[in-house]
């Protein structure tokens, strides 16, 4: 242990400890500033919604039918499942149809067969085979001319030979003048080929059974219900085994890619509705958060009880984890512009840090009392109102000209101190 004679001495040495431990700590760096990159709060002038009660309806809806009668052998879906267009849903039995097609095909072989013969012409062994006849029958020809003249012959000078046998020989070289003519056309045709017309009729008959083919293959496919387009099935009509007839529901697909939703408004209000105008759209099932559509349809038929005009209001349907947000059937308030206007608070959208099951929050640049010169960040919750572009109306304890951070935000906490690199100002457009 170490032990000071001198207590005067010992207190400078205490002294001159404690200044040296306060330097120490005054060189401790301090947290370094975010860099963030800001923007004003603005006040415009906005016209003034009204909310109506909507419904969300399908783009389109179809219930799937059955082009043929027959016992279902297979079904494919199930209700909620998502499908593509022209994908298989269920399937009739086509066993007598299969049995048809494949013996339609094998006919259909057959006429090809037959006109690839003609097409092709005689065959060398055929044209040398019509050869060889055509020159045996000139040769019997020939003699039996030879033969019928010397009857004639003697038959004239000294009656040797009776007038039977002269008309015998005479009949016989017909006989083998017809057999020559008859040997000389058939190779006359086999040099020339099949006729044109000849060919045409085969090729016709390829394609009657061509089609016949095609014919029954379309009866195969009629067989399979298939999806008429994109969506999600949401009844089944049908199960394996039963019989179905031609025009019975098989299923119900819904397309929810997109959506409609339909409200009633009042006739003074619907003289401000424009067709593709973007409209705010809220629901329920999504609280703190707003949807924009746009008019896509304006009935001009009011109902006869409440008197309102019929709007469809379409809008894109957020896909989350494979299935649709939007359901049919969801109620939703659609924000219609009225003609007043109000001042409201706007700020940039990319200035909102959504939290689960919280309000959303802007983080406002403030002046650290503590140090001179420096600026730190308080976060203020908001609920959120209508938008224009990247601006959107937002109402919570917030000042105009009041600087929010925009870049940066997401990793920041209360009080962090900040460093600004940039402001965005605002553009003329937002209203």
């Amino acid at each position: 242990m170490l032990r000071l004679v001198n207590p005067v001495l010992g207190g400078l040495v205490l002294m001159a400890l404690w200044q040296l431990h306060g330097q120490l700590s005054a060189a401790e760096p301090e947290d370094p500033a975010s860099r963030v990159t800001v923007a004003p709060v603005i006040s415009r002038e906005i016209t003034m919604r009204r909310s109506f009660v909507g419904t969300v309806e399908p783009l389109r809806t179809s219930v799937v039918g059955s082009a043929v009668d027959g016992r279902v052998l297979e079904f494919l879906v199930n209700e909620g499942d998502a499908v593509k267009a022209k994908q298989p849903l269920a399937k009739v039995r086509t066993s007598m149809l299969e049995i048809q097609l494949a013996a339609a095909q094998a006919e259909l072989q057959l006429r090809k067969e037959e006109l690839a013969e003609l097409e092709n012409g005689s065959l060398p062994e055929e044209i040398i085979q019509a050869e060889a006849r055509l020159r045996g029958t000139k040769a019997a020809f020939d003699y039996r001319v030879s033969n019928s003249e010397r009857a004639l012959s003697l038959f004239k000078q000294n009656r040797t030979v009776t007038d039977e046998q002269l008309r015998e020989a005479q009949s016989e070289t017909e006989q083998a003048e017809q057999m020559y003519l008859e040997a000389k056309a058939a190779h006359a045709l086999v040099v020339q080929g099949p006729r044109k017309e000849k060919i045409a009729q085969a090729r016709a008959q390829v394609l009657m059974q061509s089609e016949q083919v095609n014919l029954i293959k379309e009866q195969i496919l009629r067989h399979t219900v298939v999806a008429p387009f994109d969506g999600y099935i949401t009844a089944e009509h049908t199960e394996v085994g039963e019989w179905i007839g031609e025009g019975d529901p098989v299923v119900e697909v819904v397309q929810l890619n997109e959506v409609d939703v339909r409200a009633g408004v009042l006739s003074e209000q619907a003289a401000h509705l424009r067709v593709g105008s973007e409209v705010p759209v809220q629901f329920a099932a999504l609280p703190g958060q707003t949807l924009t559509g746009h008019v896509a349809l304006i009935i001009p038929s009011a109902d006869e009880l409440s008197r309102a005009i019929p709007v469809k209001v379409r809008l894109k349907n957020p896909i989350v984890n494979g299935g649709p947000i939007l359901k049919a059937g969801m109620m939703a308030h659609v924000l219609l512009p009225t003609t007043h206007t109000q001042a409201v608070l706007m700020v940039l959208k990319d200035s909102l840090v959504l939290a689960k099951d919280e309000r959303p929050v802007v983080y406002v640049l403030e002046k650290d009392t503590k140090k001179s010169g420096q600026l730190v960040v308080k976060p203020v919750a908001v609920a959120m109102g209508v938008s224009d572009g990247e601006w959107i109306e937002v109402k919570g304890q917030l000042r105009a000209d009041q600087q929010v951070v925009v870049k940066g935000n997401e990793r920041l906490s209360p009080g962090d101190h900040v460093e600004v690199i940039d402001t965005i100002e605002p553009k003329s457009s937002a209203k």
